[in-house]
């Protein structure tokens, strides 16, 4: 999706957890490894668009893990929380607030986008530090803290088993 706004755009990063692995795309345009993720369209709230983005980009519906406030009554739906937020420059004249969930797949199979990604791979704490072309330590952060929360939550060891696709 082109830019909607000329100098911040609201965007969508999900890092999808399973079997102590993080699902990871090799971006195209950017020729970074990034989690699924997008720009929130302009008809859509951060949570669909995160449900969209991951679907979209990685073939896999996915469950947003997070709270959600008991707040939804006529006219207000609560939503979950992102886990974090940031802000990061795109180009010299454009920055991208980023929402960062956490998620796991509930269903679908890991297919590759190949018109946006040049490849699609689960990846454990330890295969991050030689991807290449290498991540940044920013997504690496999330990465390593998304795979550590979610087995916190899960009451389980950081031992891979089966990913799905």
């Amino acid at each position: 999706m082109a830019h909607p706004h000329d100098k911040i755009d609201f965007t969508v990063a999900i890092f999808i957890v399973h079997a102590a692995r993080v699902l990871l795309v090799h971006h195209r345009q950017l020729n970074r490894w990034l989690p699924p993720g997008g720009h929130i369209e302009l008809d859509e709230d951060p949570e669909q668009a995160a449900l969209r983005e991951a679907k979209e980009e990685s073939g896999l519906d996915v469950e947003l893990l997070g709270e959600r406030p008991p707040t939804t009554e006529p006219g207000t739906r609560a939503l979950i929380a992102p886990r974090f937020l940031d802000i990061h420059r795109i180009t010299p004249t454009h920055e991208h607030i980023g929402m960062i969930y956490w998620a796991r797949p509930r269903g679908g199979a890991v297919t590759l986008a190949p018109a946006e990604h040049h490849a699609i791979r689960w990846c454990a704490s330890e295969d991050l530090d030689p991807l290449t072309p290498p991540m940044s330590g920013a997504v690496k952060w999330y990465c390593r803290k998304a795979l550590a929360e979610v087995a916190a939550a899960e009451g389980t060891a950081a031992k891979p088993s089966r990913s799905p696709g």
